[in-house]
C-alpha cells in the first residue's frame, strides 16, 4: 500500500502534472491526523549521514460512508479493516510487511485522538478498536506497545477514492480461482483471471465471509490486489499518461490520511524509496491463532509469543527470511509474552509460510486455502 500510496503522488509531481497548481490542489485534499505521541524512543543515529530503517504503519479503513462502500451491510464504524506494519531497510534498498488482524486481542494504551479526546487504556481488546475511538495516532501507539519498534509514519487510506483510483488506471488483472458467490451481501464474481473496476474490485479486496480464510484470507488477497495496482500504475500504460496519472494522484489524495504534512513530503519520503520494486516486497502475517470453539474469546485471534522474534528483526533491520538468526529476546514493550492457548496455529513465523523453498504443491494448497490462484497462474 505504501507504494500506492506515496509512490504514485511523486510520479505525478515529476511527469510534468506537478505544477504549483496541481500540487496545491492535492495539499487541499490530504488529511492530517496529527503528530505520534511516541511510547518508544526513536533509535539513534551514531554516524551524522547514517540512514536509519524506516517503519511505517499502512492502514486501510473501513468508514464505508462512501457511494458504494457499505458493502457488507456495516455501517460506518471508522475501524482499521487492514493493518500492515512495513518496515524498510537502512539501505532503502528491500522492505517487507507484516499485516496484523483486525480480530487480533491485544493491549491498548492510553492515547490521544487528534481532537484532543483522550481514550483510555484497555486489556485484551480487539485491533481495529484503536483507529474506531482514536484514529491513526491511537493505532501507531498500539503498534509500538505490542512490538516495541517505533513508528516513524503512518498513513490511513479508506475506501472512498478506491474505486476511482482502481478505474483511473484502467482497472487491475486479477485471477479469482473459484466463483465468489455472496448472496447475504450481493457480490458475485466470476471464475478465472479478470480485469476489475471500480465496484467489482471493492468487492474483491471487502469481501471475507463467502472467500476462504476469513480475515487472514482477505489480508493476503488485499497484499495481492494493491501490488498489483502498484505494479499497474508503474507501468508505461500509466506513466505515459499525464492525465490518467493527474485523475489517479487526484483520487488518491482524497482517501489519505498521514502525520506527513504536504505532497512534498509524501515525494520526499517515496523518493528514499525510488530503488525498490513494488513486486519485491514481502509480507507475513504476524504468529496468531483462533481460539477454541467454547473459549470466551472465540472468534477472535491470539498473537503468539512467536511473534516477538519478528518484531525483533525489524529492530535489528534483518531480513525477513534471515532462518539463521538466534531466537530474540522479548522487546520490554510487547504483552505478548503470556503463554497460548491450545488450538491450531493460523499463521507461523517467517520461512514457515509460503515461500519459495516450498515445493509447488505446498504453494498450491496455501494459495487455495487463501483464496487465491496457485502462483503458476498469477
Amino acid at each position: 500500500m505504501l507504494t500506492v500510496a506515496i509512490t504514485m503522488l511523486l510520479l505525478a509531481a515529476a511527469t510534468g502534472i506537478g505544477t504549483w497548481v496541481f500540487y496545491d490542489h492535492l495539499n487541499r485534499n490530504l488529511a492530517s491526523g496529527g503528530d505520534i505521541h511516541h511510547l518508544v524512543d526513536e533509535p539513534e543515529t551514531e554516524d551524522e549521514g547514517t540512514e536509519q530503517p524506516l517503519n511505517i504503519l499502512i492502514l486501510g479503513t473501513d468508514a464505508r460512508d462512501c457511494d458504494g462502500c457499505s458493502i457488507d451491510g456495516e455501517g460506518g464504524s471508522g475501524g482499521s479493516d487492514s493493518t500492515i506494519l512495513l518496515h524498510v531497510s537502512a539501505d532503502r534498498t528491500s522492505a517487507y510487511g507484516v499485516s496484523i488482524p483486525r480480530d487480533a486481542l491485544v493491549d491498548r494504551p492510553e492515547c490521544t485522538a487528534a481532537d484532543g479526546t483522550t481514550i483510555p487504556e484497555a486489556k485484551g481488546v480487539m485491533w481495529n478498536q484503536a483507529y474506531s475511538l482514536g484514529g491513526p495516532i491511537c493505532t501507531a501507539r498500539q503498534t509500538e506497545l505490542l512490538t516495541g519498534i517505533a513508528i516513524d509514519h503512518y498513513l490511513a487510506l479508506d475506501f472512498a477514492g478506491f474505486r476511482g483510483m482502481v478505474d483511473a488506471v484502467g482497472g487491475v488483472t486479477i485471477c479469482i480461482p473459484e466463483a465468489i458467490d455472496d448472496e447475504e451481501h450481493n457480490i458475485f464474481l466470476p471464475a478465472g483471471t479478470h480485469n476489475l473496476r471500480g465496484k467489482q474490485a471493492l468487492d474483491y479486496v471487502r469481501n471475507r465471509s463467502s472467500t476462504p480464510n476469513a480475515d487472514l484470507g482477505r489480508m493476503r488477497r488485499q497484499q495481492y490486489f494493491l501490488t498489483a495496482l502498484a505494479t499497474k500504475v508503474l507501468s508505461a500504460g500509466t506513466l505515459t499518461r499525464p492525465r490518467r496519472l493527474a485523475t489517479f494522484a487526484t483520487e488518491l489524495s482524497k482517501s489519505i490520511t498521514t502525520d506527513v504534512g504536504s505532497v512534498a513530503g509524501l515525494a520526499a519520503l517515496a523518493g528514499e524509496m525510488r530503488d525498490l520494486d513494488p513486486g519485491s516486497i514481502e509480507f507475513e502475517t504476524v504468529p496468531n491463532r483462533a481460539f477454541p470453539e467454547g473459549d470466551p474469546q472465540w472468534g477472535r485471534l491470539e498473537i503468539l509469543p512467536k511473534a516477538d522474534e519478528l518484531w525483533q528483526r525489524m529492530l535489528e533491520d534483518r531480513p525477513l527470511d534471515d532462518a539463521t538468526a538466534p531466537a530474540a529476546p522479548t522487546p520490554s514493550s510487547s504483552p505478548t509474552s503470556s503463554a497460548t492457548r491450545g488450538n491450531p496455529e493460523v499463521s507461523a513465523i517467517p520461512g514457515e509460510g509460503p515461500a519459495e523453498s516450498e515445493t509447488p504443491e505446498e504453494q498450491e494448497k496455501d494459495a487455495a486455502d487463501n483464496g487465491l490462484c496457485s502462483p503458476a497462474r498469477m
